[in-house]
């Protein structure tokens, strides 16, 4: 696990690799700030959103769908222009959208959460090509990672309070979900799940707050891997470089009151893995 970008995240989060222009999109969620970082010279670039911001798809040739504090924008690269596109939640102020994937056939999932973490006030969403939203799953905590098998069949979502790594039957010709069960079990000391990426393989990699550790889990829901990462808020991996071959994984800062010599919070590292995972699905509409 090496240093990969030392961009200053207050809550780092959204790993996404731009397999357009290979490069790293990721997120600063409360300052509203979308991160470029550019594995060949290490630089990043800072685009200011002007509200929370959770998370980033692909859309088009240069632009990105974000998921953000009033629901869904657009952010177009080349000029920084941010435009918002379906309101989600806008009219309650105490929640923000979390975090977001889209499926192959370029539909959107988001979730949402209060700002205060209340249980139950969360809610999972699909933005379909078309800008029609739909209740997914409603009664969630931490709405967060999101990711679908190989072939399809099989989606994962996390509820990080509510300590839950869920796997449901997918059907892909239509975005209706079935059949969620519990995947895995949290165990004592692991920490709480956040973010996730799926290998080719079908492992489901998933950072762990308060865990400092990504984890990969068969889709049996056991164990594989676990990679100690020095930071303790880790927040969500990414497969990313030309052939997809390395695992980059955001972090968040600790408050002041918890800070810990040593923690790197904030940074994004990089590992080899040993698996490649898949291209992002861009956003179809």
């Amino acid at each position: 696990m090496t240093l990969a970008f030392d961009v200053g995240a207050g809550l780092g989060e959204g790993a996404l690799w731009d397999w357009r222009h290979d490069r790293l999109v990721s997120v600063d969620i409360l300052a509203g700030r979308v991160l470029i970082s550019d594995p060949a010279d290490g630089t990043t670039r800072t685009i200011e959103v002007g509200q929370p911001v959770s998370a980033a798809m692909l859309r088009g040739e240069d632009e990105l769908l974000l998921a953000v504090r009033d629901g869904f924008a657009t952010l177009e690269l080349d000029s920084g222009k941010f435009e918002p596109l379906v309101a989600v939640e806008a009219d309650n102020p105490a929640n923000r959208m979390n975090d977001a994937g889209c499926d192959a056939r370029g539909r959107c999932f988001a979730g949402t959460m209060a700002f205060e973490g209340t249980p139950g006030a969360g809610t999972l969403y699909r933005l379909d090509p078309d800008l029609s939203v739909h209740v997914i799953l409603s009664g969630l905590t931490i709405s967060n990672g999101i990711g679908w098998s190989p072939g399809g069949g099989l989606m994962y979502h996390v509820d990080t309070r509510a300590g839950g790594i869920h796997v449901q039957d997918y059907d892909e010709e239509t975005g209706a979900i079935s059949n969620r069960r519990q995947l895995v079990d949290i165990q004592p000391g692991w920490g709480r799940p956040d973010g996730l990426a799926m290998d080719a393989e079908g492992g489901i990699w998933v950072a762990f707050w308060d865990g400092s550790a990504v984890r990969r889990f068969g889709a049996d829901g056991e164990v594989t891997e676990t990679i100690d990462v020095p930071a303790v808020n880790v927040t969500r991996p990414a497969f990313g470089g030309p052939d997809l071959d390395q695992l980059y994984v955001t972090t968040a800062a600790l408050e002041p009151a918890q800070a810990a010599d040593g923690d790197l919070g904030g940074a994004i590292f990089v590992f080899e893995p040993g698996v490649r995972g898949t291209r992002a699905h861009p956003f179809a509409g």
